[in-house]
């Protein structure tokens, strides 16, 4: 670049920037020197350029391109592509053409855009799986509901369906309003006459500027019906309506929720969920899921790999295989299940985690006269018949004008026939055909297209025969224009034949509905999709928690060893277990007495191995947590144990539903702490364990109810250095009745540091009143060290044994001897020197 090419880009770069501060600055917009003398610029805002050209888009693409009209429910290049096919003479009755031809007749003469877009708007309308009733018949590879692209243009090959010739029908009898093609050396129908009411049988969706349209394929006829119903009683309201059209009717069967389609009816708004349709078949001793059935366009192939990927994150359990075995009118999608699965889990997880279940949200916007408008069931069906009343009027008027210019050439045979002589001489003696036109004008009064038809009518039609058909003819022909005057003249006619149209439709297309119309699609809740099992629900001293299907853990007699049940950093101990089913409540309660609440689902798997997750991770809790409760349903009371010896008793209904951050239930003098928390009712008894080896049994019913607020009665006496470390409750009745049977089947459990336990008779707890010092429950010596845990349990029951190291144990009841209150009992658990028992938990299924 030379020196001086340089100077005149910085003085360019100068003025430029001179130019752009000054629209910065809100100075006069910036007009541009170096335009020709001829042109002129006019100075504008560039915001309201931007707005007026913007807008000017605007309307292009809603009017032009993405909207279908009202009257025949097609986008504008949908009509194109069916008028050129027509013009190109592809009848449903004719042979196909090659795709390729087709469009490049549509771009050369009305739709100057891509070919792309022009051929992918001609496939979809030869989709069955797209439109519910196709509107082209294609000849090739047009896809699939697999989403398969299409072949090739050059490969296929595609004609007017017999429904699109419906749409087209009397298109040449001036029925329609004919505009100027893109370059005005042709002309396209504004709309087409639309015989069949096409926007609802075939929906429609696309996306303007600002706007979008979502109307959903309907039953043929259903629409027709009510159409009918409509022409009977104009007054009819959309409730009524309703009755005849069901609700959409979806190419890909499958069924949809009532729920929902009264609004889009009544509003033009709303949405309704669809499903899938899923059987189940019997292989041998497992189960299979057969998908026959999808919603509206969810793609299959997309749907398997949405699947298999489910079964790879492990959010879809016990599916062995999914193979696709659908052919080419038939849908089946199999999925293998392995042994002992559950299938209905299964299902509602498919539902929920996949697109078998999802929601098609409608939008009944249409454009009526140029203007975008959302519509409800009855403007629809108001639309379409004042439309065909239109167009039946139109083509009435043609059909007349047409009888009356027949009527008029044989009204000029006719008179030739009555002076045929004298025509044949005048003819004989003309110089040529003019003179012989002007001779037949004036000396018979006809007309000039009259004269011109007896000059050019031949010679057998001067036979007998000829000439009596001539008259026939000509009374036919009177008598046709009698009718079309008499049908223009009468509205009610003019309805018959709209009624008469719409009851051919449906001889000739009408079918079944595809799609079920279910009353409520069962909503999947979360717990729906949880295997419902029994867990051992695990937790830490230091806060972390972990559950894992019970299943897992073997029975061992006493004395064995146990199995790890979690992998514990140094200073961390097992604090509690307790067993539950996956689909359980679980109440927290805390050292300090703040309840909270979850579904034991919610609490992560791990393995035997994990320490689990934090427990704040789950919950908003930032205290320790002394007591967990499993349950089914709120019911009876809360009975709250302290270290102190202190005891309340809540009503449990008021807990059903607790916030996220908790709820305070008891308050606690700062040295005392929450023990354990149980479920009671009114024939309730507790037995409270202490560490020291003391025990008291008595009514829980001497504890009253109290609110959230109250601290609780006295219901041991306490020694100085001794503080409550169990609570366990049984119902009085089964211990009456087992007296009353001589049997001692409920025993109390007491479980020591050094693991050590025994078993020993409710019996030989006296019961007495709350607020005494109790009786001894256990021999404290140095070989059994202090008491950890009590549980009442019967023979059927099982245990649970955790110590400070993590390990765990899980003994049957029958494997530890009963023996009196004041004994050492024997091992149950071997632990070296450095760990502890610190909890035993009774195996017992929440009914």
């Amino acid at each position: 670049m030379t020196d001086k090419e340089k100077q005149k880009d910085k003085k360019e770069i100068g003025d430029n920037k001179s130019e752009h501060d000054g629209i910065k600055n809100g100075n006069s917009p910036v007009t541009i020197d170096h335009i020709s003398k001829d042109e002129t610029i006019l100075d504008a805002k560039i915001e309201d350029e931007m707005q007026s050209a913007y807008i000017n888009y605007a309307m292009s693409v809603i009017v032009a391109r993405a909207l279908p009209s009202v009257e025949d429910g097609l986008k504008p290049v949908q009509r194109r592509i069916l008028h050129a096919m027509n013009e190109m003479g592809l009848a449903s009755n004719k042979s196909t053409k090659k795709s390729a031809r087709i469009v490049g007749e549509v771009l050369g003469k009305f739709h100057p855009h891509g070919d792309t877009a022009v051929y992918d708007a001609m496939v979809r309308m030869a989709q069955e799986f797209s439109l519910r009733y196709p509107l082209v018949t294609g000849q090739g590879n047009f896809g699939s509901i697999d989403g398969d692209p299409p072949a090739a243009m050059r490969y296929t090959e595609a004609k007017l369906s017999s429904l699109s010739e419906e749409l087209l029908l009397d298109i040449d009898k001036k029925t329609v309003k004919m505009l100027p093609n893109f370059d005005n050396s042709l002309t396209e129908p504004e709309t087409l006459p639309a015989k069949v009411p096409n926007l609802l049988i075939n929906g429609c969706q696309g996306i303007a500027v600002g706007m979008m349209t979502s109307i959903p394929p309907h039953n043929l006829n259903e629409v027709c019906d009510a159409t009918i119903a409509y022409l009977k009683n104009p007054e009819i309201d959309i409730e009524k309506l309703m009755e005849f059209v069901l609700g959409p009717d979806l190419p890909t069967y499958g069924a949809i929720q009532k729920d929902g389609l009264k609004d889009i009816y009544m509003t033009g708004r709303g949405g309704f969920m669809m499903r899938g349709k899923i059987n189940t078949e019997e292989e041998k001793d497992r189960e299979k899921i057969i998908i026959t059935e999808l919603p509206y366009q969810v793609n299959k192939a997309e749907l398997i790999k949405k699947i298999a990927a489910l079964v790879q994150e492990k959010r879809l359990d016990d599916i062995s295989d999914i193979r696709d075995e659908s052919a080419k009118d038939k849908m089946r999608i199999v999925i293998f299940l392995k042994r002992g699965a559950n299938t209905k889990l299964i299902i509602n997880k498919l539902y929920h985690l996949t697109n078998l279940q999802c929601k098609f949200n409608a939008i009944m916007l249409a454009l009526v006269n140029g203007q975008p408008r959302i519509l409800n069931l009855k403007q629809f069906i108001e639309n379409y018949v004042k439309y065909r009343k239109e167009i039946i009027r139109k083509r009435t008027q043609f059909d007349l004008k047409n009888a009356q210019d027949h009527e008029h050439i044989l009204e000029g045979l006719m008179i030739c026939l009555k002076n045929l002589d004298d025509i044949i001489a005048l003819i004989k003696k003309a110089k040529g055909t003019t003179e012989a036109t002007e001779q037949l004008m004036a000396k018979f009064k006809l007309s000039q297209k009259q004269a011109q038809a007896i000059l050019e009518m031949k010679l057998q039609k001067l036979t007998v025969l000829e000439q009596d058909k001539l008259k026939k003819d000509f009374e036919e022909v009177k008598k046709k224009i009698k009718e079309l005057e008499e049908l223009l003249a009468s509205e009610q006619a003019i309805l018959d034949i709209i009624k008469q149209d719409l009851q051919e439709l449906k001889r000739k297309y009408g079918d079944d509905r595809r799609t079920r119309i279910i009353e409520r699609v069962s909503q999947v809740n979360e717990i729906d999709l949880i295997k419902k099992e029994d867990v051992a629900v695990m937790m830490t001293s230091k806060g972390y928690i972990k559950r894992m299907p019970l299943s897992k853990y073997q029975e061992q007699h006493r004395g064995g060893k146990g199995v790890t049940g979690s992998d514990l950093t140094t200073g961390d101990f097992m604090q509690s277990v307790f067993v539950c089913s996956t689909h359980d409540y679980i109440l927290f309660l805390t050292e300090r007495g703040r309840m909270y609440l979850i579904k034991a689902y919610n609490i992560p798997e791990a393995d035997r191995y994990a320490k689990g997750k934090p427990i704040v991770n789950i919950l908003n809790v930032n205290e320790k947590i002394k007591s967990t409760i499993p349950l089914k349903e709120f019911k009876d009371q809360l009975f709250i144990v302290t270290e102190k010896g202190v005891a309340k008793s809540l009503d449990l209904t008021t807990f059903a539903k607790i916030r996220q951050s908790g709820i305070k239930v008891i308050s606690l003098p700062n040295d005392d702490f929450v023990v354990k928390a149980k479920i009671i009712n009114q024939k309730s008894e507790a037995i409270i364990a202490t560490k020291e080896g003391t025990a008291i049994r008595f009514p829980v019913n001497e504890v009253r109810v109290m609110g959230n607020n109250a601290y609780g009665v006295t219901v041991i006496n306490l020694e100085k250095e001794d503080k409550v470390i169990g609570v366990e409750v049984f119902d009085s009745a089964l211990l009456e009745k087992a007296e009353k049977e001589n049997q001692q089947d409920l025993t109390i459990l007491t479980i020591t540091e050094r693991g050590f336990g025994k078993r020993t008779v409710v019996q030989d707890y006296r019961r007495t009143h709350r607020g005494g010092k109790g009786v001894t429950n256990m021999n404290c010596s140095d070989r059994n060290g202090k008491v950890s845990g009590i549980q009442v349990v019967t023979r059927d029951d099982g245990l649970i044994i955790t110590t400070a190291k993590g390990m765990v144990i899980r003994v049957p009841i029958t494997d530890i001897r009963e023996m009196g209150r004041n004994t050492q009992g024997v091992r149950i658990i071997k632990i070296s020197e450095q760990d502890s028992v610190t909890d035993v938990v009774k195996i017992q299924y929440v009914e």
